[in-house]
């Protein structure tokens, strides 16, 4: 099998990977293609948790013809008992007789252990081709196993001369409608859609994936709303959707507001409190994110609540729409951040893609390490 037949069976095990896009939270996305005598002989893909995974899928469809093929998959097979049974036992007894692998799966009850298990059996092991590609479809699950916090990305709609809203406030609409409905992807795919106050009381917004196309296999986000004082009225829209919405506040603001508190519980509303003196301690909010296998999270916020995660570093990827218009040096600006006394304090950015979205420009940056 050559290099190039190797890089064609994995694209194609990372095309089937990418299906669960927008279903299989908390789990990672995952495809697998086993391949006979230059053929595939067996296809799957892990669609949600609980479900068969891709390896599993793919060996059922193979059947027999799975004994002395080749397995490509997207991320390391599991060699644990969870929701299913682990993947490695099942490629042994198919009699797989190589893997190749695109990515080490940092979860701790696997974590190169699955390879090493499969090795010891006798299957060929090969590791990282196409890694990049493979871990872009998961860059969330790979944090929170490495870091114990979700990926966070930034959502900004802007002028041209980087302004989020009038002086009056008015935003809506700075961007077109394909840019609009490009963010409802970004939402699909996050496993948590975050947003301030402010900006609850500003513009009611719903904060859910509206795909006209894959409504039904969208796997909507956990809606989060970070106020300290626990503003939220209990007309929000976030709280009469379907789905869950949790807010979180100051630990002495829930103490002192337990009447309000309850009034929001009522509606079904989630309600934690953390650390904070002016305002909630964001590190504990993400922290407390990653601990309920929040992988994805995509904040549409204002200036206040985009600054400081900025000056907390708990931005990890910005996700920016320029519109072609100019609103004027007294409009609102994207973060709002400490002065800078030198250019030496400046914020690197990393530009990952530029897009034409419609008449807009879409900016995905990476903040620099």
């Amino acid at each position: 099998m050559t290099g190039e037949n190797n890089k064609a069976y994995m694209t194609r095990a990372l095309q089937l990977a990418r299906k669960g896009l927008y279903t299989t939270d908390p789990n990672p996305r995952v495809g697998c293609v086993l391949v006979k005598a230059g053929e595939i002989i067996g296809e799957g893909w892990h669609e949600r948790a609980g479900n068969p995974h891709a390896e599993i899928i793919a060996l059922e469809q193979a059947g027999r013809e799975a004994l002395n093929a080749t397995a490509f998959v997207t991320l390391e097979p599991c060699c644990h008992t969870g929701r299913t049974g682990p993947c490695v036992e099942a490629l042994i007894d198919a009699g797989v007789s190589r893997l190749v692998c695109s990515t080490i799966d940092p979860n701790p009850l696997v974590s190169g252990e699955g390879l090493r298990r499969l090795k010891e059996a006798g299957i060929i092991i090969e590791n990282g081709l196409l890694e990049d590609l493979a871990a872009s479809l998961n860059p969330g699950y790979l944090m929170r196993m490495k870091h114990g916090r979700p990926f966070i990305r930034s959502k900004l709609a802007v002028s041209l001369d980087g302004r989020t809203a009038l002086a009056s406030g008015e935003s809506q609409w700075i961007t077109g409608e394909d840019s609009r409905a490009d963010v409802h992807n970004w939402r699909a795919r996050s496993s948590a859609v975050v947003t301030g106050i402010g900006t609850v009381l500003k513009d009611d917004p719903s904060l859910n994936a509206r795909l006209i196309d894959l409504s039904e296999n969208v796997l909507q986000p956990l809606r989060i709303i970070i106020d300290s004082h626990l503003q939220t009225p209990d007309s929000a829209k976030v709280i009469d959707l379907p789905g869950d919405t949790i807010v979180f506040t100051k630990q002495s603001t829930l103490s002192n507001a337990q009447s309000k508190a309850k009034v929001l519980r009522d509606k079904g509303v989630m309600i934690e409190g953390v650390s904070g003196v002016e305002q909630c301690d964001l590190r504990q909010v993400i922290e407390r994110l990653g601990e309920l296998e929040i992988n994805e999270v995509w904040i549409e916020a204002g200036a206040q609540l985009n600054g400081a995660l900025l000056e907390s570093g708990l931005i990890d990827e910005l996700v920016i729409y320029v519109a072609p218009h100019l609103l004027g040096a007294d409009s609102y600006g994207m973060f709002s951040i400490e002065p800078l006394a030198s250019l030496e304090q400046r914020i690197q950015v990393t530009y990952q893609d530029i897009s034409r979205i419609g008449e807009d420009i879409r900016i995905i940056a990476c903040l620099a390490e």
